[in-house]
């Protein structure tokens, strides 16, 4: 995987098509990006959770095109994409055998009931302990061969969730690995790989059987050449738990301290946590699924004091909600204590469109240590849709809107869209980001990052009172300071 930066992006919706996408890529986006994780492409893309749920995982959407083209995309980009590992769709051809079936069906054993988890009943402690990123319980009923049953459904009532030990299931999961490594994919995401394993008696969620089951296929991916990008959505120290045990973990973490840091001027959470974070990290500061809180907040246990307070939290959830103009929109997680899961909102929204303070915060994750990811929403500054959420009961879709062709074209004129991208370039082929990275020790309402090797340097100076920042490099054997007023300048 090459230490360059990663768009993520829907084909459909950015591109219309897995060979529109390329072409993007290989045109106005061309020398900007090492990799592209291209987000569910299987079939159904556009199924109850945005192609979060396979009716086939072995299959493209041959509305975005085949397996050729994903070949041909990984021929020129490190391709990223996603193992789901929890769940399928409830339309799959497994399920619909199970539905009819029941016992009979030869799938009946790949997926999870309540009884098969608790098989001699659960308490009321039982069924509140368990983890949960939506309200209510993890259970959806159902009729499988004329018997009504109980379904575990840690998502939708259309996600249903499978049982990772059962042989069925890991021939399935085995041949999905195989044809993504077949077709050239880079690194496989582990989607929602966290709540993979239910452990009657337990949250279900990071569980040590949970890890194990980590640990086991990852091991199978490595074995056909792909490396392994974890998905944990939890307080941090399941992160630093989860990055010795896989390629790649995501810190999103880095999101909500970044915008902490931005509204505030306080970088000590920040630098707390750039002290001790994973090396071996994918940073983020907006994704398909909105703006993570509960990785750096408080979590129930006592373990999880959080980089941020409950207090700290809950204003920067207001600061975003302010600058959104009232129109971005927080989840909290059912089980985990409380409090603030993520917030549904573009990342310019939630800085108020303010584009100096938005080039601030890209160039904090872009000088953060570990490979970063820019969402194709975010790399166009683009705004809420609410409109969006509302035609379709889910708030995500806030940050999810389609673009034409002639609207990137005419985002990519934007002065903050070109300053962007401009960076983007400069920590995509700047040779000192391959060398050794230090936080300096600034006064308290300053941050200062360098990266150097051997003769190369790129050094990033922030006065957060104001915004401000100074970036520094070298460029055919000379220094080239910008200043952050000239930021917008670039081109």
């Amino acid at each position: 995987m090459r230490n360059q930066v990663q768009l993520i992006a829907y084909a459909d919706r950015l591109g219309g098509s897995l060979p529109g996408l390329a072409r993007l890529l290989e045109g106005p986006l061309a020398g900007l990006f090492g990799g592209v994780h291209v987000l569910p492409f299987f079939l159904p893309y556009d199924g109850a959770d945005a192609g979060f749920d396979p009716v086939d995982h072995l299959t493209v959407d041959p509305r975005l095109g085949g397996w050729e083209d994903v070949r041909r995309l990984a021929g020129s980009s490190d391709i990223v994409a996603d193992l789901i590992v929890n769940h399928v769709s409830d339309r799959s051809v497994q399920f619909r055998d199970v539905v009819e079936r029941g016992g009979q069906s030869p799938y009946t054993g790949m997926f999870l009931t309540y009884d098969r988890v608790f098989s001699a009943g659960a308490s009321e402690a039982d069924l509140v302990r368990i983890v949960r990123p939506r309200p209510a319980l993890p259970f959806t009923p159902v009729v499988l061969g004329g018997r009504q049953r109980l379904a575990w459904t840690t998502f939708t009532g259309h996600q249903i969730d499978l049982d990772v030990h059962h042989p069925i299931t890991r021939r399935y999961l085995s041949a999905a690995l195989r044809q993504l490594a077949d077709c050239g994919v880079a690194m496989v995401r582990l989607d929602a790989v966290g709540y993979a394993v239910k452990t009657a008696g337990s949250s279900c969620f990071m569980t040590p059987e949970t890890v194990e089951f980590i640990v086991d296929i990852a091991a199978e991916a490595r074995r056909l050449g792909l490396e392994v990008l974890a998905e944990v959505h939890a307080p941090h120290r399941y992160t630093v738990q989860t990055a010795g045990r896989v390629d790649r973990v995501y810190d999103f973490v880095l999101a909500p301290l970044i915008l902490h840091t931005v509204f505030t001027g306080d970088s000590r959470p920040l630098r707390d946590w750039l002290a001790r974070r994973p090396g071996n990290s994918v940073t983020v500061l907006d994704t398909h699924d909105g703006i993570g809180m509960v990785d750096a907040g408080p979590g129930r246990d006592a373990a999880d004091r959080g980089l941020l307070s409950a207090a700290q939290i809950d204003a920067l959830v207001a600061t975003i909600s302010r600058n959104s103009g009232g129109t971005s929109r927080a989840s909290t997680v059912h089980g985990g204590g409380g409090g603030v899961y993520q917030v549904s909102c573009t990342a310019y929204d939630a800085v108020g469109r303010d584009d100096r303070r938005y080039l601030l915060a890209r160039l904090l994750q872009l000088f953060t240590p570990g490979i970063p990811q820019i969402y194709y929403v975010g790399l166009l500054a683009g705004r809420n849709e609410p409109g969006l959420a509302a035609r379709t009961g889910d708030a995500r879709e806030i940050n999810r809107r389609s673009y034409t062709g002639a609207e990137v074209g005419e985002a990519l004129r934007r002065p903050v869209v070109r300053a962007l991208t401009r960076l983007i370039r400069l920590r995509t082929t700047h040779p000192a980001f391959g060398g050794e990275f230090t936080l300096l020790d600034p006064p308290a309402a300053d941050l200062a990052m360098v990266w150097r090797a051997g003769r190369a340097r790129a050094e990033l100076r922030t006065r957060l009172a104001d915004a401000s920042c100074r970036l520094t490099f070298t460029a055919d054997g000379a220094a080239q300071t910008i200043t952050g007023a000239r930021l917008l300048e670039l081109s």
